[in-house]
């Protein structure tokens, strides 16, 4: 499962890619929004950096809207996907733009038949939202794998791609149901890397390495006496 990062804070992004487990991004308008940057500025600083796959969703409601501003958006940068939402013109603009070699991220998805919907409109990527799906009541690492589930027994190639991911957990419960990427807040990257008896046995190793560090430099003394 290849990991996304869910933001739109160049720093943010920075840090995480530096660890050299990042393939690409995710965003949206509310976390462009919370940015404080100019919406195409960031996502063409964001593709630059992590050279992977970049989502950058429109804003138009209408099919014939999202085409043109979809068209626009491929135009930033080669890593760019458009982002798509799961309504009757999200699908249409899905189909269109796909036709033109433009892959999509379609979002919002929140039940199979949706996916399959999306899917048939060429999605390269499908965004079932874990973590509200579970608000709501029900399981939503059931939904992606049941959708993915769906897809290996339609042949269909499109992506499932986890997204609301609330913790760590969410992350290996993605994928042990086979999503092939979930995207993670900073904060979620952040603790996955944290783990109490990791920092314990460090401060150990390291304690043990300058209690040597003395002894070799007490020995030193000694022969130069």
């Amino acid at each position: 499962m290849k990991f996304f990062i869910d933001t739109a804070v160049v720093d943010e992004i920075r840090e995480i890619h530096a660890w050299g487990v990042l393939a690409g991004v995710t965003t949206n308008p509310s976390l462009v929004v919370a940015s404080g940057r100019d919406f195409k500025e960031v996502v063409q600083e964001i593709a630059q950096l992590v050279q992977g796959p970049t989502s950058a969703e429109v804003t138009a409601l209408d099919a014939e809207g999202m085409i043109n501003e979809g068209r626009e958006v491929a135009t930033w940068s080669e890593h760019v996907i458009v982002k798509l939402p799961l309504t009757p013109a999200g699908l249409q603009a899905c189909k269109v733009l796909t036709s033109e070699g433009i892959k999509t991220n379609v979002t919002l998805c929140f039940n199979v038949p949706q996916a399959l919907l999306a899917a048939r409109a060429g999605a390269t990527y499908i965004s079932p939202f874990a973590g509200r799906v579970d608000d709501i009541g029900w399981d939503g690492i059931e939904l992606i794998r049941q959708i993915k589930e769906a897809y290996v027994m339609g042949d269909i190639q499109t992506q499932v791609l986890a997204a609301s991911v609330r913790h760590p957990q969410h992350v290996v419960q993605s994928a042990l149901a086979g999503a092939d990427v979930a995207t993670i807040p900073y904060k979620v990257f952040k603790q996955m890397i944290k783990h109490p008896l990791t920092d314990a046995g460090l401060e150990g190793f390291m304690k043990d390495w300058a209690t040597r560090a003395k002894v070799a430099e007490s020995t030193k003394g000694s022969d130069a006496k």
